[in-house]
This record gives structure tokens, sequence and C-alpha cells, in this order.
């Protein structure tokens, strides 16, 4: 049997190439070519079209200056000649106006019979009012701006890179208070990341918290506490959450306290007596400084004079989760003098007294991953390592007065060195600005020598641009947090400063310095009233007051309320030259006579005859039963 072969069909009715598959299938479309787009024609169809309205929008708005020139020029006549009438404008106008539509109907490839002007002209009101008809005409986005809008758009470009190339100009310096910590130098300063609080602590073994929303004028700390009784706070840190801080001491014990004061937690100390320092569970030596985990809740990182870094879980305090140990290039120990965290938690870098710096994975504690032998010079103290926000660059603040940048992409020469920052603080601080563009530190004085200053550099060229005068002593730690706005500084004379700017930086000292100091309360004395009852029985009448001086003269003959107190009792005061002690003492215990009389006590002085008393006592025949003293 023979299939029909497939039959041509011609006219739009058609269903495809077999009628009867389509009624087979029930519907007509059955086995139409998909319709089929050229794409490219129709990108070039849409760009013809989008050059064409642009084109149209020029011309329009270059109408429309030409009609305001106009328009200028008519108010000018008017001016000169007062008694011309406005018909002559009106007619002008119609006639601009159809001059206008006439030319745009010419430029038109296909007019419409709406386009054209029927009736009377238009009036003054909708001939200012241009854009309605260009906005009615245009369909889609509107082309860029031309003329004065790319002018503004170009001035204000100029001004961005104008603000970018000046970074001075976002330092919060116009305001500061002042936060009286003490007398001695301010060693550590915190501050949670909310900006809420802030924490000092110095030399004075003192840590006081100040609350910005809820100090006055009067600026006054709302807790003061001696958390690690008679040692030395080198570092307080906010953990990354706010509700704990590191309070690293001149002790080999790091305390974790709450915001509120109290104790969270102690780590252990280590064995002293333990050749290897990765065999202990906790450090042997004082404490140098201390970081928390930026990213791990509860996790913390300490250095030690034991020439080790650990690495602390505040779940865990009786043993440390891992141990770093510097070494020099020939194996030996070195003392890390300052340690912290990248900002990814990955990296942990350490600044060493050979004047090394180390870089750690946190994972890998064996070898690190980078080694710098001679970053600063040996046998000074660096006093601080940080990370840039972006997390390529290491700052490093030299005990030997300098401050250099560091890639850790190419961990083999600084990038950039600054000289002429003197420093005498195991602790002077060095930060990043929030957009990574400054980088500050702080100088140190001697007493009467002038006044520590705040320095600021540009990352990119490391060209010092800007400094401030902080006080006429040293600046030991400074803070610039990157939420408020706001640079806080310590400094030797037991001063915390705050720098803000009331444009530039958000709530902190913005909140206190509203507020009007509260008047301190007076002091209520309670005085007992004394009630004159002259006609009252004697049980019930009360004593009259007298003077002080016949009171106590009337105390004076009470033996009771005159009474003596004991004297103390004296010990052995004299040995006679017989060996025997003195009365005072020999009167107290039994002595045994000769055999066969009672025991007695010693004579006191009063029982000897006058003559004897000042004369040596002989020796008697009998002596002293030691039992009975022993008694």
């Amino acid at each position: 049997m023979e299939r029909p072969g497939p039959s041509e069909v011609t006219g739009s009715d058609a269903s495809g190439p077999d009628p009867q598959l389509a009624v087979t299938m029930g519907f007509t479309g059955f086995g139409k070519k998909a319709r089929t787009f050229d794409l490219e024609a129709m990108f070039e169809q849409t760009r013809r079209t989008a050059v064409e309205r642009s084109r149209k929008t020029l011309e329009a708005r270059e109408k429309e200056e030409e009609m305001n020139r106009e328009k200028e020029l008519r108010r000018q006549n008017e001016d000169i000649e007062p008694t011309s009438s406005g018909s002559n404008v009106v007619r002008d106008c119609s006639k601009s106006s159809s001059r206008d539509t006439s030319s745009s109907e010419s430029e038109e490839s296909s007019g419409s019979s709406d386009d054209e002007l029927i009736g009377p002209p238009l009036p003054l009101k909708m001939m200012k009012e241009p854009g309605n008809h260009i906005e009615e005409d245009i369909v889609g986005p509107l082309p860029p701006p031309l003329y004065e809008d790319a002018e503004d758009d170009d001035d204000d470009d100029d001004g961005d890179s104008e603000e970018e190339e000046n970074p001075v100009q976002k330092i919060p310096d116009s305001h500061e208070i002042t936060l009286k910590h003490g007398t001695k130098t301010v060693s550590a300063l915190g501050l949670d990341p909310s900006g809420a609080r802030l924490v000092t602590g110095g030399y004075d073994y003192d840590v006081k918290f100040w609350d910005f929303a809820g100090m006055d004028a009067s600026f006054k700390a709302f807790r003061s506490l001696q958390p690690c009784e008679c040692h030395q706070i080198k570092s307080l840190q906010y953990s990354n959450t706010g509700d704990m801080i590191l309070v690293v001491s001149g002790s080999s014990q790091a305390k974790v306290i709450d915001r509120d004061g109290f104790e969270v937690m102690e780590c252990i100390k280590g064995d002293q007596y333990i050749v290897d320092m990765a065999n202990t569970k906790g450090h042997t030596a004082m404490l140098h400084t201390g970081s928390w985990h930026p990213k791990i809740k509860g996790e913390f990182m300490t250095c030690s004079n034991d020439a080790t870094v650990r690495t602390w879980e505040v779940e865990n305090p009786r043993k440390q989760r891992s141990v770093f140990k510097p070494r020099t290039a020939q194996g030996k120990k070195v003392i890390p003098t300052t340690c912290t965290y990248s900002r990814d938690g990955n990296l942990i870098a350490a600044a060493c007294q050979n004047g090394s710096i180390q870089i750690w994975d946190r994972n890998l504690t064996v070898h690190p991953k980078f080694h710098y032998k001679q970053a600063h010079d040996p046998g000074t103290d660096t006093s601080c390592v940080t990370f840039s926000y972006d997390g390529n660059v290491l700052a490093s603040r030299g005990g030997d007065d300098t401050l250099k940048l560091w890639d850790i992409r190419q961990f083999n020469k600084p990038l950039f060195s600054a000289s002429g920052l003197p420093t005498m603080f195991p602790m002077t601080d060095c930060c990043f600005s929030p957009d990574d563009k400054l980088v500050v530190t702080g100088t140190s004085v001697q007493r009467g020598c002038g006044s520590g200053k705040l320095v600021f550099f540009e990352r990119r060229t490391f060209q010092r641009v800007y400094e401030i005068d902080i006080t006429d002593a040293s600046v030991v730690r400074c803070l610039w947090h990157p939420k408020l706005n706001q640079i806080m500084v310590g400094t030797g004379n037991g001063l915390a400063k705050v720098y803000y700017d009331p444009n530039k930086s958000q709530r902190g000292a913005k909140l206190c310095v509203v507020k009007t100091q509260r008047k301190a309360k007076q002091a209520e004395t309670l005085t007992q009233d004394y009630i004159i009852t002259p006609h009252a029985l004697p049980m019930f009448r009360e004593p009259r007051q007298r003077s002080t001086r016949k009171q106590l003269e009337k105390d004076r003959l009470d033996p009771l309320k005159s009474h003596k107190p004991e004297p103390p009792v004296a010990g052995p005061e004299l040995v006679l030259e017989t060996g025997l002690p003195c009365f005072e003492e020999a009167s107290a215990a039994p002595w045994r006579g000769p055999p066969g009389e009672e025991l007695r006590p010693w004579p006191s002085p009063t029982e000897l005859p006058a003559d004897s008393q000042h004369q040596h006592v002989v020796e008697p025949s009998w002596e002293a039963d030691p039992s009975v003293s022993a008694q």
C-alpha cells in the first residue's frame, strides 16, 4: 500500500505539509515553520531609530533656544517701544510656530494630518513649555545630556576627582573632647563595633568605661575597676560582637571581661620549668599585646616574653588552641613584641625583637608563610603591626622611629618608609583610615620639650600630608573608628581625646556634647529636732541640751565611760645575770620551791624589800619545774 506523499499546500489557510496529520492531531497549525528573526537587522534598525530621535531632540532644543532668543529680543523692543501692541507679538509667535511645524513636517519621512496646525495659534503659555511636546514624541530612554547638562556633569566629576585626590578633607578634626582617665599614661584604648562605649586603660592599673549616650558635658566615666590588680594595662580590645573585652596586662595571664566589667575567663599560666613552650598550657612570662579574631566569635591571640604567640578560645580557658614559635634564621628563640590577625582572619602576623616580621597561616603553626628578617633595626621593639582594610598592605610601627608599608603579595622589600617619628612607648599605635587612603601614627616627646603629634601619611605616595598637635605629652594610642568616623587618642599625661566633625562624623562624641552638665546634688544633713514641752510630765520631758564642755566633765566622772583601756601584754624585756627572766614574765608562771612546799608564784617587785629591788637576784638553790612551766 502506497502512502500519500507530502503535497504542497498554498494559501493562508494551509494546515501543513500533511493534511491528514493535521486532521489526526486535531489542530490546523501543526507543521508550520518557526518564524525567524534577524537580530542584527533589528539592532541596526533600533540604533537608527535612536539616532533619529536624538537628532530630532537636538533640533527641538535648538529651536527652543532660538525661540527664547527671539522672545528676549521682543521684550527688549517692547521696552523701547511701549506703545506697541501685543497683537504683533502673538502674530510673530504664530508665524514662528507655523514655521517650526512646517520645517518639522519636511524633515519627517511620512507626515500625518494630526501634526498640521489647524485653528488659531497656540497661546504663549504653551509656547513656553515645548518640553511637553518633546516628551510626547520621544519613546524610550532619553539620550545622554548635552551642552549645559554635560558641562554640569563635567564640573561634578572634577569636584569628585578633587575630593578623591585630597583625602585630608575627610579628616574629622574640627572639634574635640577630652576625657580625664588619670595622671599616668593611657596605654590602651578600645571601642566597641557599634561605637557606643569606649574603654581606656593605663599605667595606673585602672580600666574605665565611657558611655557616649549616657555621658553629659562633664565627661565622666560610669565605671572604673582594676581587673589585673597591680599590673599595667597594655591592650584593650572589644570582640567582633561587642559583648566581651580582651584585657592584656603585664602579667602572664590574659583576661576576658564582659561589657559591664565582670570576669568571663582567665587564661591559665604555663609551667616555667618546661623547656619546650609548645608543651605548656599557657604563657609563662609577661604579655605584650592581644587581638580578637575578626570572624570567629570567642577566639583571640596573645604574645608574650616566653617567645610564643598563642591562640585561645573563651570556652576553653584551661589550655591554648595553638602555639606559634618565632625563630631567627639560625633557629633560635626570639621574643614577639606585637601580633595581629589579617582582616579575613586567615593570617597571623608578629613582629619580633630582632627586627623581623613573620606571618603564619592560621592553621599551619610550623613554618611562617612570609618572613622578612630586617624589617626594623634589631634590638628595638616594634610596637604595632596592622593590616589595611583591603587586606593587601601591612603597616609596621618600629621602635627605630620609622613607619613602613609592606605588600604581603611581594614581601621582599617595603613599599614605603618614613623616618623621624620618635617613639618611647612599646605600644605606640598606627592605623588606616576607613577609606584606606591614609595611615595615621603618633609621636613621642620628652616632658617639657614640645607637643606630641598625630601624623597622617597618604598611602599611595606616603607623603606627610597633615599633622595635629594633641597635647604637651606623647601620643601613645590612636584609633580611627570606621562607623563613627571619629579619632580616639591616648596620651602620656593621662588624657583620652576624641576628635570629630559635626558634618562628617556620626553619633559618638556628638551625643554627649549637646547634653548640659547635671547640677551637683547638695548634701542633705539630718538634724534631730528638739521639741520644748515645758508643761509635760517629768517622765515625758526631754532633757535640756547642755554645752559640750559640761557633758565631757560629766562623762569623765562616769567610771564606765572614762575607763582606761588595759595596756598590751609586754614581752620579755630584761634577762638578769642569773639567767632568770624579769619579774613581769616570771610572775605569770608558777615555780616549785624547796621540797615540801606548795607551788607559789614568783614574787613581784613590790613584794621584795626596798633595798633589794635594785640589786641582783641571788641564784636560789631550787630550780623551776619544767613540767609545770610547760603546762
